[in-house]
């Protein structure tokens, strides 16, 4: 049987996954969008590219969540996009009441997938997939970290005019203004910054990391795509060919980092199981601190959410 993932949305941030998913060859691809006519032209649009960039994935577009069972992941994207002026956090109960939705159906015909959420507020919209399948913990995770780490190796890659490959960042917490970006952590061919970048520079490339989201929104007038669906791809990649790759995801503590019962950001192996492991460093009281504020406002968020735990 072939590998199938479903991306429900076909927006911006829903077609690129399609688009990365295919180009790589790692699964037949499902696009769900309510949007009549959205997921069919686009998923058509990429199946008449494949001839080109020569791939045999096989694309379908659909209105409803027929077609989609049997999933190995399920990638969830939908949900309103932020506008300037907006955070995050004024998306929660609209999101959650279209991620819930989302989540049953896409539960009820693929009950064995691995949900990889993307929708926004994160973290609160993980905690709903999370609640509504009453999947373990290993395969609900969500899609944060890879891209708030990609923004900031983006950000040092051009502070020292070095290649992407060389960087290496580590950003914690929530996807929010309260993610916690560890210098300390990161690196460029192995050094870390704080050898190779002053202070106030790496002071306004931690600034720059966390309000990254909101200075693509100000300019495009909608949420980011590319980077979030690239780093989406890394993730549903090492996924489905069992890579064990450690990176950043939202995933629920139980007592890690000494936080329990919340969707934080993390260093985690994925691999065919989904989340293989998660992965505890030693922080510093002040990154501790910072990572517990991330925490704090994460909470603050779930605890509004109208679905029981």
């Amino acid at each position: 049987m072939k590998t199938k993932v479903t991306v429900v949305g076909g927006g911006n941030v829903g077609a690129t996954v399609a688009q990365g998913i295919a180009y790589k060859e790692l699964a037949d691809v499902v696009v769900v969008d309510i949007i009549e006519g959205v997921p069919q032209g686009k998923s058509l649009d990429l199946m008449e590219t494949a001839p080109v960039e020569k791939y045999d994935s096989i694309l379908k577009g659909s209105n409803s969540y027929d077609g989609t069972e049997n999933s190995d992941i399920v990638v969830i994207t939908a949900g309103l996009p932020r506008k300037p002026g907006m955070s995050r956090d004024d998306l929660l109960w609209k999101n959650e009441e279209i991620v819930s939705g989302v989540t049953r159906e896409v539960v009820k015909r693929s009950p064995n997938s691995i949900l990889v959420v993307v929708s926004n507020p994160l973290d609160a919209m993980c905690e709903v997939a999370r609640r509504v399948s009453r999947f373990p913990r290993e395969r609900v995770v969500g899609m944060a970290g890879v891209l708030d780490s990609a923004r900031m190796r983006a950000f040092i890659a051009m502070e020292l005019n070095v290649s992407v490959e060389n960087t290496h960042a580590f950003v914690l917490g929530g996807h929010g203004d309260t993610m916690v970006p560890l210098p300390r952590y990161s690196t460029v061919a192995g050094i870390p910054i704080t050898e190779l970048i002053a202070k106030d520079r790496i002071d306004a490339i931690v600034d720059r990391t966390r309000n990254g989201g909101a200075e693509i929104v100000n300019l495009l007038k909608t949420s980011a795509w590319y980077a979030p669906a690239a780093s989406t791809v890394e993730m549903v990649e090492a996924i489905l060919k069992d890579k064990r790759k450690i990176l950043p995801c939202a995933a629920f503590l139980q007592g890690e980092y000494g936080i329990r019962g919340l969707y934080v950001g993390v260093p985690v192996k994925l691999g065919r199981n989904g989340i293989e492991q998660i992965i505890e460093i030693k922080l510093t009281n002040e990154e501790r601190a910072a990572l517990d504020k991330s925490a704090s406002a994460v909470k603050e968020l779930v605890d509004k959410l109208k679905i029981a735990a």
